[in-house]
């Protein structure tokens, strides 16, 4: 686990329950412990020649994990589908189908379901949730063709929710994260995070990337100006104090660095977060 999952688990939770409070659907539990925040290792840096999974080879593969009984039940609901042609009543199936997933403990395919629905009655709060989980899921993905099938059903939920609110600004964010870190796209992200900055220069989420996307590129001094301000407008951003440090180390500061991420562990205060950090400081000695 990276040490910026640490950083970020309450705004993530925080996120989920605005965006959805009072529905019956529930984020997803991490593959890999608290993981939201993007690591700057993991951004595509160019166009990506990996194959996304396919829906039915998602389905197919996870099918074979359910019981029979639940197993029974996709099989029955499925063989409905194609007789419906009432898009309402549709809808109530694929709601049903991601019941059966999540409760079977499969977030990838309930919020594939999930997803479809929201598509179906065109609801803005839906598609945004459903991206906004496909994004989490993503990130916390081992598999390259899976997370750029993630990616790609983020990207599908959240445009279609921005043409309902242009001016979403986590819609936009979910986005440019989907396109940067999932789709080998990144500059498409870029493109929509610089819009927000150009908007509002002092944008913390959105500064927050792009200085993650100026690590990721090399271009270290531009990172260290952009965290620097963004610790001068809110000093106990954590995750900004990290990448901070980050983009130190990457001009040969090494001082700097390390008194940077001595701060960070002090702040965050959480043993798997001090022993990740306690290895990144013994790196830079």
């Amino acid at each position: 686990m990276r040490a910026t999952h640490y950083i970020s688990i309450v705004v993530a939770i925080t996120l989920i329950a605005l965006l959805y409070w009072g529905g019956n659907t529930v984020p997803p539990a991490k593959k890999q412990g608290p993981a939201t925040a993007p690591a700057a290792g993991a951004m595509s840096q160019g166009p990506n020649t990996m194959k996304p999974a396919s829906s039915d080879s998602m389905i197919s593969a996870s099918k074979m994990q359910l019981p029979k009984t639940a197993a029974d039940s996709v099989s029955s609901m499925e063989s409905k589908i194609s007789a419906i042609h009432d898009s309402s009543r549709m809808a109530v199936v694929f709601s049903a189908l991601s019941g059966i997933w999540e409760r079977n403990n499969n977030m990838q395919v309930a919020t594939y379901y999930k997803a479809l629905e929201a598509k179906l009655e065109n609801s803005e709060k839906k598609l945004t949730f459903a991206g906004q989980i496909f994004v989490q899921l993503m990130e916390s993905e081992n598999s390259p063709s899976v997370q750029m099938w993630d990616a790609q059903q983020a990207v599908s939920c959240l445009e279609q929710s921005l043409k309902l609110d242009p001016n979403n600004e986590d819609t936009k964010l979910a986005l440019a994260t989907g396109y940067i870190e999932g789709t080998g796209e990144p500059m498409r992200g870029v493109q929509i995070l610089l819009a927000i900055t150009r908007e509002n220069p002092d944008d913390i989420p959105a500064n927050l990337l792009l200085g993650k996307m100026a690590i990721q590129s090399g271009q270290f001094d531009k990172a260290v100006g952009r965290f620097e301000k963004l610790l001068k407008l809110e000093p106990g951003n954590t995750e900004a104090m990290f990448f901070l440090a980050e983009a130190y180390e990457g001009t040969g500061n090494k001082a700097k660095a390390k008194e940077l991420l001595e701060q960070c562990k002090l702040k965050v205060d959480n043993p798997g977060f001090s022993k990740e950090i306690d290895e990144k400081l013994n790196s830079l000695k």
